[in-house]
């Protein structure tokens, strides 16, 4: 049960970081850096990792629908293989870093692909929402969701992913916490 509890910490930790990272590397001029690039998928890594140049991830949440949009937010589609286990998600920060959001799933990125949510956090820096929304400590104990990869294409001048998901947040992280559902869709590509 422990190594659950790690495992969903570490997810949620790496999809963080991953929001920041791509958070920063959208502030810099993006445009310079993609007339530098030698290829149209510099910033695919060999993991198959992308920042969206274009496309959008939508999420609602408590009736209210939040949108990142790739023209001016930062979205990242993340692929991780750590110890011979694969990792997907998505991950995104608003321009004014007032916002962020990240999911991942076990498995590996192909289109058609179905798994069950590992980690997933939404953050917020607003004075009518709590701050932060993450799996509760029973989360190990739940069915946390679905993610689900509509497309996915990773080729030399075709980046893209698409895809939905739901899964279920708290905003506290005590074993009694009352999980909220959010549900989402993203459609993003990177040229």
């Amino acid at each position: 049960m422990g190594t659950k509890k790690f495992t969903h910490l570490f997810f949620s930790l790496l999809l963080l970081v991953s929001a920041v990272i791509s958070s920063c590397r959208k502030d810099e001029d993006l445009q310079s850096f993609n007339k530098d690039a030698k290829d149209s998928t510099a910033l695919a890594s060999s993991s198959g990792s992308f920042i969206a140049t274009s496309g959008e991830l939508s999420i609602t949440f408590n009736d209210s629908t939040y949108v990142f949009d790739a023209a001016t937010d930062s979205i990242a589609f993340v692929r991780v293989d750590t110890a011979g286990n694969q990792y997907f998600g998505i991950t995104a920060i608003n321009d004014d870093h007032s916002m962020s959001f990240g999911i991942s799933g076990l498995g590996e990125a192909v289109s058609k692909a179905t798994t069950k949510v590992e980690g997933s956090q939404f953050l917020f820096k607003d004075e009518k929402l709590a701050p932060t929304y993450t799996l509760s400590k029973s989360a190990h104990e739940l069915d946390l969701g679905k993610l689900s990869l509509k497309k996915y294409v990773n080729e030399k001048d075709d980046v893209a992913a698409k895809g939905t998901f739901t899964t279920f947040l708290a905003s506290d992280t005590s074993k009694n916490a009352v999980l909220y559902k959010v549900t989402g869709k993203f459609d993003i590509k990177f040229k």
